[in-house]
């Protein structure tokens, strides 16, 4: 079964992340350490669900 991509507002990421706060947010990304976003031409952010998914992944610590 495949999964439908989707893209995500800032908000919905942050809903996603748990409640992680906007500034935290846009300190990760002045960090280089957000997932990858694409910025619009009127300046809003989206995420890719995939790449949401995967950045999560990447972050995963062995127990």
């Amino acid at each position: 079964m495949t999964r439908r991509d989707e893209l995500l507002t800032v908000a919905q990421v942050l809903e996603e992340l748990g409640g992680v706060s906007r500034r935290t947010f846009y300190r990760w990304r002045e960090l280089g350490r957000a997932p990858v976003c694409i910025q619009l031409p009127n300046n809003e952010l989206r995420v890719w669900r995939s790449d949401l998914l995967s950045w999560l992944d990447s972050h995963r610590e062995a127990a």
